[in-house]
């Protein structure tokens, strides 16, 4: 239990660090190179992300496990084998992807709303031949329970990245130029992290072999998982194309709309995602505890960690809601100099409530063994996205995206939800804290706009925005021990009655 928790510990502390740097680096892009190339960049790297899918998902995954029953047999030569038979079948359909988008660019580039987007995706080609190698290497070292040279891998590319960025960019240039260099940056980070984790595998001594008879099961057990995540992957750049054309078809240029949808997606959407860190250490930490539940059908545990787990998601994501609401404009000027993100912001703060529930609910099904019908939950919300997306621009312009994405999240938690108390007949009871939590979150949104106006008076932004928020996060937990949403008290009790056994065995060892 001791080793799980240090696991958890690790990977969540990699994970918040390397957002925390992506999310500066974020910030740096869109102040240096502006919404438009920004806007440019996003709609081409979603294309991007969905041959990376094909690459970098099933395939590792399946060598983690294959790698790991190696471990338990004691057989390296077969682990050097699956090892060798992934890197072949990865350099393989890299390859194929890179020469199929270069022989049809005509029909690529028609896709985009403008062909500064196929210039993009070229550049970023070659990172597909390099995270095919660099995924399998990374499977293999997670297969060997080395989760510290898994996350060190991930947060090097992260910094690489950053670093290659900043050198290659250039203020003076122009939107396109700069949107090919970032791909650019990307494409060696890759390379550079691809030699990275060789040099790891080979350090904790892995090993290659001969490519024997592992090639059949490798591609029987990777092509499903593989398929899956395609097909959840592919709304992103359909989102991205679709988003642009239809704002386009309402009046807007080609360069206002990018613009918009950079703004949109690269400035104000990453904040939207800032409970999902807290609420994915959670699910993280969840998912072997649960698994370790079903196969002791111990039926009280499952119960306790299902609802504790949902009420916490929800707390932990409109706790943030009445934040962004109330001082959205003023975080959004502060951070990218651009009021227009900070507008967005405010007004799609209220899809963070479905978003975290939906995570920890497809979480929850994951680890229950569920995969398919989550997947299957999430292309029914998909659908209302699409039809969102397609409609609503006439109605609220770019603010469509975010009802798109609010709506399947909510349908999708919906079914979760649903799934959940049919599989476990957990009685869930949501809809009244849900409730609760919504009327708490508007009155303490209102309160944090009224001290942010009031302090944007007399003292500079950031200081209004901590001081604002501040208050409306401790307002927003008082209201909620008042009418007793959630057990904040116990909690804090808890936590530091944990502490001070660790610093009474402390003081006893001394």
């Amino acid at each position: 239990m001791k080793s799980l928790v240090k696991t958890v510990v690790l990977i969540t502390g990699f994970s918040i660090a390397t957002r925390i740097v992506g999310f500066l680096f974020r910030i740096y892009l869109s102040r240096t190179v502006g919404a438009e190339a920004l806007g440019l960049y996003q709609v081409a790297f979603s294309v991007f992300m969905v041959l990376l899918t094909v690459v970098s998902s099933g395939l590792p995954f399946v060598v983690s496990r294959l790698t790991a029953n190696c471990r338990v047999d004691g057989n390296k030569k077969r682990q050097g084998a699956v090892v060798s038979t992934a890197l072949i079948i990865g350099l393989i359909a890299s390859l194929m992807l890179c020469a199929a988008v270069l022989l049809l660019k005509n029909v690529f580039s028609s896709m985009f709303t403008d062909g500064a987007c196929i210039m993009i995706l070229i550049a970023l080609l070659p990172a597909l031949v390099f995270s095919a190698v660099y995924s399998v290497f990374r499977g293999a070292l997670w297969g060997q329970d080395n989760y510290f040279a898994l996350c060190a891998s991930e947060f090097f590319e992260q910094i690489a990245r950053i670093f290659l960025c900043v050198l290659m960019l250039a203020p003076t240039a122009s939107a396109i130029s700069n949107a090919v260099n970032v791909g650019w940056s990307l494409t060696i980070a890759c390379a550079m992290s691809m030699v990275f984790v060789i040099l790891l595998y080979f350090i904790h001594g892995g090993r290659v072999s001969k490519p024997k008879g592992e090639f059949k099961q490798l591609l029987r057990r990777s092509t499903p998982i593989t398929g899956v995540r395609v097909a959840g992957s592919l709304a992103q750049p359909l989102i991205a194309l679709i988003v642009p054309a239809r704002l386009m078809a309402i009046g807007y240029s080609s360069s206002q709309a990018m613009s918009l949808f950079g703004v949109a997606v690269g400035m104000s959407l990453p904040l939207l995602f800032i409970p999902t860190t807290l609420i994915g250490s959670l699910a993280t930490a969840l998912v072997p505890d649960i698994s370790m539940a079903v196969v002791k059908d111990d039926k009280m545990h499952i119960e306790s960690r299902i609802r504790s787990a949902v009420i916490f998601a929800l707390f932990v994501s409109a706790m943030v809601v009445p934040l962004f609401m109330g001082a959205g404009d003023l975080i959004g000027q502060f951070l990218y100099g651009n009021s227009l993100s900070g507008s967005m912001l405010a007004s799609a703060a209220w899809i963070m409530i479905p978003m975290g529930l939906n995570n920890i609910t497809s979480s929850l099904l994951n680890s229950l063994g569920y995969e398919v019908r989550s997947c299957l939950n999430y292309f029914i919300g998909a659908i209302f996205m699409f039809v969102a997306i397609w409609v609503l621009p006439l109605v609220c312009g770019v603010n469509a995206l975010f009802w798109g994405m609010g709506l399947c999240m909510s349908v999708t938690a919906v079914l979760n939800l649903f799934m959940l108390k049919r599989k476990t007949g957990v009685k869930l009871k949501v809809l009244k804290p849900l409730v609760s939590l919504i009327f708490i979150s508007i009155a303490c949104a209102a309160l944090v706009a009224f001290i942010a106006k009031l302090c944007c008076f007399v003292m500079p932004l950031v200081f209004s925005i901590i001081i604002s928020c501040g208050v409306g996060a401790v307002f927003y937990m008082l209201l909620c021990m008042v009418f007793n949403v959630v057990d904040v008290k116990g909690y804090f009790v808890q936590v530091s009655s944990k502490f001070k056994i660790k610093s009474i065995k402390k003081v006893k060892k001394s």
